[in-house]
């Protein structure tokens, strides 16, 4: 194999598939990525056999062959290689070492037999359909600071998306929760979600595909069994298999009675809540809030430390309450949230409280009192 192409297309399509690679791996193939030359393009593909990752860049191929090289070093290499530089990748007669070249400067970096590269075997999907990248960033971005990290609850380790009838029109719903906290967001189902089974994408994933939908511009093509997921981003295609496992039923937890409106300025907020939280252990950052007539206090108790307490306007005219909050659950919500205000819809101390935003109606959060 021999390859000529520019440092930043190299360098861009090696960002997107070394991440997959795990920088511990008890299967060296694990480690290595890829580099398939043919036609005119330079294929690059890295796997840790949940999760694939392809992507194909313009080159110059003197001679097409395949190799697979560690995909960590490579990319440190290139990323350390002067801007508007060019590059040559070219194996030896046998095929064990692989020499990058440019300007004075030649590595070379052992090979493993492509032979040995695994496939992550996709099989045959049932639904198909496509979405604007900015549509599927939206959905992602809203959910995924709940998604569970505790291994045991594997089920919860990734967002459920799903397609559900709501208000007599057909919506691709989005929801993650981690026992403690809630995040739902929906938009309308494009053509081709009809009948979709519910599925649930890994964390692992989905932190990749937020990587990958920066462009507002490019549409996404979703191909999706009841095993397996795959997202077409321009030039990259992310394959990953899908959490084997029953979703709960989200809709009992999400309160509908609750009648106590708070409606608060989201920056001074959060602002408040920070200023106050400083204070809290680690441990349990609890933050206690006093809703009266107009006002709401804020307030921290820490055995250890002392303690903090911050006043603000809020527009509340039911019974006081006090309750109890998470205070990095919190931050998180109102760092979701678009509008101007945060609507709180409380029932009491002990039951979850419903959090809306004023600038998106398709999104919504519910979040569990802690006892103070």
């Amino acid at each position: 194999m021999r390859v000529t192409l520019e440092r930043s297309n190299l360098l861009k399509s090696l960002n997107h598939v070394h991440r997959v690679v795990e920088r511990r791996n008890t299967i060296p193939i694990l480690s290595n990525v890829l580099l398939n030359a043919d036609g005119g393009s330079l294929a690059l593909k890295a796997t840790d056999l949940d999760l694939e990752v392809t992507e194909a860049t313009a080159a110059q191929i003197e001679q097409s062959g395949a190799t697979t090289v560690p995909a960590h070093l490579l990319y440190d290499i290139v990323r350390k290689l002067p801007d508007g530089a060019e590059v040559m990748l070219a194996t030896n007669t046998d095929g064990n070492s692989m020499a990058v070249t440019s300007g004075r400067s030649t590595f070379r970096l052992q090979c493993l037999p492509q032979s040995d590269f695994p496939e992550l075997t996709a099989g045959t999907f049932s639904h198909t359909f496509r979405m604007p990248s900015s549509a599927l960033k939206s959905l992602i971005e809203r959910t995924q600071f709940a998604i569970s990290t505790e291994e045991t609850r594997y089920y919860l380790n990734g967002i459920y998306f799903h397609a559900i009838e709501s208000d007599g029109a057909l919506k691709l719903r989005a929801v993650a929760t981690d026992g403690h906290r809630l995040a739902r967001a929906e938009l309308e189902a494009p053509s081709g979600a009809e009948g979709m089974p519910g599925i649930i994408i890994p964390r692992k994933t989905v932190a990749e595909l937020q990587k990958l939908v920066d462009d507002p511009d490019v549409a996404v093509t979703v191909e999706l069994s009841e095993t397996k997921i795959r997202f077409t981003i321009g030039s990259v295609v992310l394959t990953s298999k899908l959490i084997d496992g029953t979703f709960p039923d989200y809709q009992r937890v999400i309160p509908s009675g609750n009648d106590k409106k708070l409606a608060i300025d989201r920056q001074s907020f959060a602002a408040a809540v920070d200023r106050v939280s400083t204070i809290s252990s680690e441990r349990g950052r609890a933050v206690k809030l006093t809703i009266a007539d107009g006002q709401l206090t804020l307030t921290v108790n820490n055995p250890d430390s002392g303690s903090a307490t911050d006043e603000l306007a809020a527009d509340y005219d039911s019974d006081p309450i006090e309750i109890g909050f998470n205070a990095k659950y919190l931050l998180d919500i109102t760092g979701q949230l678009t509008g101007s205000e945060a609507i709180f819809m409380l029932a009491d101390a002990g039951s979850p409280t419903l959090v809306r935003d004023t600038g998106d109606e398709n999104a919504l959060y519910v979040l569990m009192p802690m006892r103070v």
